[in-house]
């Protein structure tokens, strides 16, 4: 075998291997300590959005000024986004403080990622009837 040939097929190999592995990608969403209600609402549907994607979350608390000495503030709506999130995500990275951020990772349950590539039910041979229908179906001989 010749080593053009032998560097022709690697390549295609490799470029299976390539399609077949999936890139998890890191997501930012940003919160203050001091958010309204309404903002933080806006902002959890926007993680949803990313963990139904299967996209980790990386959720940043940013402190300003005498925010610093509040720390807690963060931490508690940290704990109350992870409370939220329970039936889609997981702790990844628990809340450290990085200078004037907070930063935790969350990621989806596999449970939940694993339902979403599985096919549908009901999706294969549509045009066959149900048995209890093939059943009633003969029955009255039609």
């Amino acid at each position: 075998m010749d080593y053009g040939k032998y560097k022709y097929e690697r390549d295609i190999r490799q470029k299976e291997a390539r399609k077949k592995q999936s890139r998890i990608e890191v997501k930012e969403i940003k919160f203050r300590p001091k958010i309204d209600p309404h903002d933080y609402a806006t902002k959890k549907g926007h993680v949803v959005r990313f963990l139904k994607a299967g996209a980790r979350v990386k959720v940043t608390i940013m402190f300003r000024g005498r925010e610093m000495a509040h720390t807690e503030l963060g931490r508690k709506i940290l704990d109350r986004l992870v409370e939220d999130l329970k039936d889609l995500a997981t702790v990844d990275a628990y809340p450290k403080l990085d200078g004037r951020n907070m930063v935790m990772v969350i990621a989806p349950i596999k449970k939940q990622q694993e339902a979403q590539k599985a096919p549908r039910p009901g999706s294969g041979a549509e045009s066959a009837p149900p048995p209890a229908a093939a059943a009633a179906a003969e029955a009255t001989g039609s």
